[in-house]
């Protein structure tokens, strides 16, 4: 297969996460296999799909923060708590074994896509909040943000699961507020892998800008047709994730 054939269609595979993520998480369970596919080597496939995951998450972001969705002013403190936990859990996650993480994972991701198949009531209307703002920020926000930059697959169903579940937002608000979170810890990973030169940038650029349009798109999807839409595809991309760590 020639090498420009093989890059478009690594920016195609881009665009098409750019749109599932805005809406649901998950976009990495398409970006890292395609990139290991297309013949990056493992350490650089992680490290290109943080690079191209920024474009992604930051255009969902200032998709969702224009139509009032979030207010980024009042999420700095939990995106800075995001990046540092993500920062973090990088830098352990060559001195850590993580075969426990990969086994648990599958089964977490299906407790999460039950939860939010099954649950009553789940609409885009706020409900009663468990935990207080400060122990969410304080305490959630970068456990999550550390899961990200330790291992990756998920971040974005765990925040969803977070928002909805402790701080009762409806699910168009938690996802808003999970892309903002979700940039952030891409942010804090994607410094730890530039610093140690494991990134294609020709290939990460490129995927990024298919990744911006693929979440524009994306958002205004999720923004038009709310938990109609994000709730059947957050279930989706749950289970495939799943499936696809059972299977690897």
């Amino acid at each position: 297969m020639p090498l420009d054939l093989v890059f478009l269609l690594l920016v195609g595979a881009a665009f098409l996460a750019g749109f599932i993520d805005a809406i649901a998480g998950g976009g990495g369970m398409i970006t890292v296999p395609a990139l290991l596919l297309g013949g990056v080597d493992p350490l650089t496939a992680l490290g290109t799909n943080k690079l191209q995951s920024l474009f992604g998450s930051g255009s969902a972001t200032i998709a969702y923060a224009r139509k009032g969705h979030m207010r980024i002013t009042d999420m700095w403190g939990a995106g800075l708590l995001s990046a540092g936990g993500s920062a973090c859990g990088a830098l352990l996650a060559a001195s850590l074994p993580l075969d426990f993480l990969r086994t648990l994972l599958p089964f977490l991701l299906i407790a999460i896509a039950i939860y939010f198949a099954l649950k009553p009531g789940l609409s885009d209307v706020d409900r009663e909040r468990r935990i207080s703002p400060k122990r969410f920020a304080l305490v959630v926000v970068p456990l999550i943000g550390a899961y990200d930059g330790l291992f990756g697959p998920g971040t974005g169903s765990f925040f969803m699961l977070a928002f909805v579940g402790l701080a009762g937002y409806g699910v168009l608000k938690a996802t808003a507020h999970t892309k903002f979170l979700n940039f952030a810890s891409n942010l804090g990973g994607f410094l730890i892998f530039a610093s140690v030169g494991t990134i294609h940038w020709k290939l990460g650029l490129a995927m990024g800008v298919a990744q911006f349009l693929g979440a524009r798109l994306g958002a205004a999807s999720a923004m038009r047709f709310g938990s109609r839409l994000i709730r059947p595809l957050l279930v989706t991309v749950c289970i495939a994730l799943a499936l696809r760590l059972l299977w690897s």
